[in-house]
């Protein structure tokens, strides 16, 4: 099967960086699905990786998003059967999606909705489940138009989970969405993603929100350079608020500025179910399915933002360079083997 892969750490403009292969097809064994990929979307994990883990020269496939069709199951399969169309977002432990062919677990996969194709498809799973936890299973927003009223900060909202998080809250609860965004695009992106008001990370941030709320806010989804706001954050935050984050902050958080409001701080990382094989691993298929049933009536949509071609190396390392400059709208995705 084709595949992109990368062989040594290289900066992402060596065209050594990432690599036109081929590999052996994966078998279907277990609960395991073959997936033949039709579309994927890169995300910032996959430069991360990129740059951490040295495969010393083997092949080592990323991609951790993807929409395709079954093509074959195996002996313990329950919830799907070839022929299915799927999207999920895979394990970090695995080999990834960047292949023509890919084996993952039925418990992670959901049905593609009936609404997208496959390419808006892919945009979907990775964003949506990390947004999906982070909101409902980390800081326990309550669901529904007759829970208590309040309010959720989003720093970073024009990126691929502040959108799919910004739908969320808009459209799944009570709350008001306060969406960061520092750029006339990305600034209109975040308005047409559902959020209530615009304030732009690079001012005042603490002026801005108190503007807006003055008694500061009861969540914050803190996505991208946490370090660089959490005072602003914990002093933003009601007493008993919670704050979430989902990136690495570049240096130690001190959380005993959280002690005077008893506030909480929650991790949130979409691969522990699939990582450590959680009791409740399938969540992750529940969640799936029923976001494709909100996207299929018409509750939420796909964050494709830009379509960058077909999937082989040249492209790859085009999208790849584009997270790294830190100015992606939505998301970023490719489709079909040339």
């Amino acid at each position: 099967m084709k595949a992109v892969a990368y062989r040594h750490i290289l900066p992402i403009t060596d065209p050594q960086s990432l690599l036109d292969v081929d590999l052996p097809a994966p078998v279907a064994q277990g609960r395991d699905l073959l997936v033949k990929v039709e579309a994927i979307s890169v995300n910032p994990v996959d430069t991360k990786i990129r740059m951490r883990a040295d495969p010393q020269g083997t092949d080592k496939v990323l991609g951790w998003d993807a929409a395709g069709t079954v093509v074959a199951v195996g002996a313990d399969i329950s919830l799907f059967k070839p022929g299915d169309a799927v999207y999920y977002a895979g394990a970090i432990d695995r080999s990834g999606s960047n292949a023509e062919l890919q084996l993952v677990d039925e418990r992670i996969v959901g049905r593609k909705p009936a609404a997208l194709d496959f390419a808006q498809a892919a945009a979907m799973p990775l964003t949506t489940i990390t947004a999906w936890e982070l909101l409902f299973d980390r800081l326990g927003v309550p669901r529904g138009s007759t829970a208590r009223r309040g309010n959720v900060l989003v720093v970073g909202g024009a990126g691929g989970v502040g959108s799919m998080a910004i739908q969320l809250v808009r459209r799944l609860t009570n709350l008001t969405v306060i969406a960061t965004a520092s750029r006339d695009d990305s600034r209109a992106w975040v308005r047409d993603m559902g959020a209530h008001h615009v304030v732009d990370h690079r001012s005042d941030l603490v002026a801005q929100v108190k503007a807006i709320s003055p008694t500061g806010v009861d969540y914050v989804l803190s996505l991208t350079h946490t370090e660089q706001h959490f005072p602003a954050l914990v002093e933003l935050l009601k007493p008993q608020g919670k704050l979430g984050l989902i990136d690495d902050p570049a240096t130690p958080l001190d959380i005993r500025l959280m002690k005077p409001k008893s506030l909480s701080l929650h991790w949130e990382f979409m691969y522990t179910r699939s990582l450590h094989h959680t009791d409740d691993m399938q969540a992750q298929h529940v969640l799936l399915d029923e976001v494709a049933n909100l996207v299929d009536a018409g509750v939420l949509r796909s964050t494709l933002r830009e379509h960058a071609g077909t999937i082989n190396a040249a492209n790859l390392r085009r999208a790849h360079a584009q997270l790294e400059s830190a100015s992606t709208i939505g998301k970023l995705v490719l489709g079909g083997f040339a």
